[in-house]
């Protein structure tokens, strides 16, 4: 790829911030409307959860939204019509809130909300199912199998090699994995991911620079901001690593040749879209430290916007605040054949006259 390519795609994002800078300019916070922040929730990552939507919920109320918190482990689901939210910003992780149900339900009551929609919600969470979709269109990711309690470890180690990774097919956060280096491991390593979800996968481990990036936007408009090289204490980015360890280390700018990023950018790119994701998300990545090729790992729909998240810290890098951020994310809720907050109201007022 060209230096001028690249350029140009450095160009569309600073073009793309400028934009978001003059929207968020002129907008009005009572123009939202109710907001309400969906956090906590039921998954495993329930916890990672509540500093995400706290995060989410000061922002708001600091920019002058009139936003609410809702913890659907604390407060029945169906009171969220008696809020009457105009809108909601979906800051749960996992299951029952990342996966296309929270989802479901406010199409269901025609409440627009952030992020990915049903059907990309409930692929996205789905391991197999993204691998599945992202190799029927020439994507790379790491070979991979999913296992049980009887499979023949000799014969996984063969078709796949060590080290491998040992996963819930449906968990974030890198609850219950395992980096498995010797055939003895693994039935601990498949126990441990059991205990998450029925469903567990062996993915091939590749060796080489953890990377991750940042998608906001929906289709052929949506933008890749800045990748960021994670650097964990001994190469093990687990759940302490991620979210509490200072001894991790976040490079953003990655010091990656620009063409090569933006190679990537552009992989990350694809792999959102044939997914159908909208609003934002955010791709893990493995570039091969030997062939210098990108694998890509997982997409997450409903992003992490803790102290340590990695979104928040790509979108200051290409030039947007925390703030700025939530706000975007927000104004951009809508649901899934496009009605936004404004036409729901406006449909409610005809309805009433």
């Amino acid at each position: 790829m060209s230096n001028l390519q690249v350029l140009t795609q450095a160009a569309q994002l600073s073009h793309w911030i400028a934009q978001v800078k003059e929207q968020l300019a002129n907008l009005k916070p009572q123009s939202l409307g109710k907001v309400g922040v969906l956090l906590g929730g039921l998954s495993a990552e329930r916890d990672i959860s509540i500093q995400s939507g706290t995060g989410v919920l000061q922002a708001l109320l600091d920019s002058g939204v009139n936003a609410v918190g809702f913890d659907p482990l604390h407060e029945p689901i169906e009171s969220i019509v008696q809020h009457q939210f105009d809108r909601v910003m979906i800051s749960l992780h996992g299951r029952f809130g990342e996966d296309g149900t929270m989802q479901g339900l406010l199409e269901q009551l025609g409440i627009p909300y952030t992020g990915s929609g049903v059907m990309a919600s409930a692929m996205a969470i789905d391991k197999q199912t993204t691998k599945q979709i992202w190799l029927s269109h020439g994507l790379s990711t790491p070979k991979y199998q999913m296992i049980h309690a009887d499979t023949n470890w000799a014969a996984l180690i063969q078709d796949i090699g060590l080290p491998l990774i040992v996963k819930p097919a449906r968990e974030g956060s890198s609850l219950g994995l395992s980096k498995v280096n010797h055939v003895d491991e693994l039935p601990a390593a498949y126990q441990l991911a059991a205990q998450m979800d029925q469903d567990v996968m062996a993915e091939q481990c590749i060796i080489g620079d953890e990377l991750t990036c940042p998608i906001v936007g929906e289709g052929a408009s949506a933008q890749a901001l800045p990748l960021i090289k994670i650097v964990a204490p001994a190469a093990n980015y687990d759940y302490h690593n991620k979210y509490f360890s200072d001894d991790t280390k976040y490079l953003c700018p990655t010091g990656l040749d620009p063409a090569l990023e933006e190679k990537i950018q552009q992989l990350v790119l694809k792999s959102y879209q044939v997914l159908g994701c909208r609003g934002w998300g955010r791709a893990d990545v493995m570039l091969d430290k030997k062939t210098q090729v990108p694998y890509l790992l997982e997409m997450n729909t409903s992003p992490g916007m803790t102290t340590h998240s990695l979104v928040p810290m790509a979108a200051k890098a290409a030039g947007l605040t925390y703030a700025e951020l939530v706000l975007w994310v927000l104004m951009n809720s809508k649901l899934s054949n496009g009605t936004t907050s404004t036409m729901v109201k406006m449909k409610k007022l005809e309805g009433e006259q």
